[in-house]
């Protein structure tokens, strides 16, 4: 009998250390979704468009609500017991609430159908927080927007698990401890 599949997401503002553990993992063998707002974002910038998200939010979101939903997809096609995720579906509504737009009940709607199995949250880490050219929030921004995405996730009723700050080993050794 094939064990079911286990769909891992990590969320937490940007600058949590969630794509540096996302490589961690997928240097240890785990199969990885990387965050799809990054190419969204890239894209945009190709067009000229600085930050799709500020200016048109709902088709950044809907770019990444397709994006999220073709990863879960393909997951459902791999043979692999745990997949990870950099971010999940609820991340786009999430977002949307933070930056106060109005969207379609097809967000939540979509993240209540594609559930995933365990929630792994970064809390926001001074620390470690930088920007680059896809990350233009501040420290204080991330922080907001961390409270959005726990609160997403914490009304779908998912049990949320928060990752310590430590090394990389650490806090990837915390992870792939939690799952046996």
């Amino acid at each position: 009998m094939q064990k079911k599949q286990q769909k891992i997401v990590l969320i937490g503002g940007p600058g949590t250390g969630k794509t540096t553990i996302l490589n961690s993992l997928k240097e240890r063998g785990f199969y990885c979704f990387d965050e799809v707002s990054r190419a969204v974002t890239l894209k945009a910038q190709e067009k000229g468009i600085e930050q799709l998200f500020l200016t048109e939010p709902l088709l950044f979101s809907k770019m990444l609500l397709k994006g999220r939903e073709e990863q879960y997809l393909e997951a459902d096609k791999k043979q692999e017991n745990i997949i990870f995720f950099d971010r999940g579906i609820p991340d786009v509504f999430a977002y949307l609430n933070y930056s106060k737009t109005k969207y379609p009940d097809l967000y939540v709607d979509k993240s209540k159908q594609y559930q995933y199995d365990i929630i792994f949250h970064f809390a926001p880490w001074k620390e470690i927080y930088t920007t680059d050219n896809e990350r233009y929030e501040s420290f204080e921004e991330s922080v907001k927007i961390d409270k959005f995405l726990f609160e997403a996730y914490d009304n779908l009723n998912y049990k949320i698990i928060n990752v310590p700050f430590g090394t990389v080993d650490e806090r990837t050794n915390f992870i792939t401890n939690s799952l046996s």
